[in-house]
């Protein structure tokens, strides 16, 4: 991703909340109250490792014109804890062991503590949550964030293809790319399961699960768009229940 752009869309980020803030400060100011809309649904996808999600999330916030926090989620949990993005990646939905903290706090070079990693994620899932309009990526969004304003999305696809699709877009042989797939998933779900409690896995604990092997990156992104407006229109009468599985549909293929 380019360094740039996703900064740029950071701070959009960030703007577009301040305005929502500063619409709602007024209207209590003035003793108004808020003029009653449609529930502001934030959409949290989860992923298998090589399953297409940042490109199906940025399909979908293209469409929408919502904001995607993917690598923007931790650059703003940085800025926020006053260290270098890079600082993070060592926690960045994975689990690292006691033992290695310790050794690290030893060390004179900067570090960043998972247990702090965590308590401004859940801080930050929460706000940009609350705000609604926007799709988070991973990072336990959709085990974090409450059912009834949220559309949890999982992606998942056969270990083949996510191998294949993986060697693809990273540039790198067969061999190496399953290593990572089966290194990142591992990862993905050990950090979900020690801090949310939750199975990352189960389908259970989501609203829609696709196959993506099975559609484009456009033909999921339109799934996940119908499923919304389908939320959005039952507003906050009840909360919404989980909707079928399009993951054994027949269609063409995704490239």
């Amino acid at each position: 991703m380019n360094h740039k752009s996703s900064s740029d869309r950071l701070t959009q980020a960030m703007e577009r909340l301040h305005r929502r803030l500063q619409v709602h400060q007024k209207a209590e100011k003035e003793g108004a109250s808020p003029v009653p809309s449609q529930t502001l649904f934030t959409i949290a996808l989860s992923r298998e490792a090589g399953a297409n999600g940042s490109l199906v999330a940025r399909a979908v916030g293209q469409r929408l014109d919502w904001i995607v926090y993917d690598r923007e989620l931790v650059q703003h949990i940085a800025a926020d804890m006053g260290v270098r993005a890079s600082l993070l990646e060592s926690v960045d939905e994975k689990h690292r062991s006691w033992l290695l903290e310790c050794v690290d706090g030893l060390s004179s070079a900067p570090s960043v503590s998972e247990s702090g990693y965590i308590r401004h994620l859940v801080q930050t899932i929460l706000s940009l949550g609350s705000h609604g309009e926007c799709v988070i990526v991973g990072r336990g969004a959709a085990q974090i964030l409450p059912m009834t304003t949220t559309l949890r999305v999982r992606l998942l696809s056969p270990i083949q293809e996510r191998i294949k699709s993986a060697s693809q877009r990273l540039g790198i042989s067969y061999e190496q790319a399953k290593k990572w797939v089966e290194t990142t998933d591992g990862e993905r779900t050990r950090f979900v399961r020690e801090h949310f409690q939750k199975d990352p896995a189960d389908p259970g604990g989501y609203d829609l699960i696709l196959n993506s092997s099975r559609f484009s990156v456009s033909e999921c992104a339109e799934i996940i768009i119908e499923t919304l407006r389908r939320f959005q229109e039952r507003g906050q009468a009840e909360p919404v229940k989980p909707l079928r599985s399009y993951a054994l549909r027949e269609t063409t293929p995704a490239n």
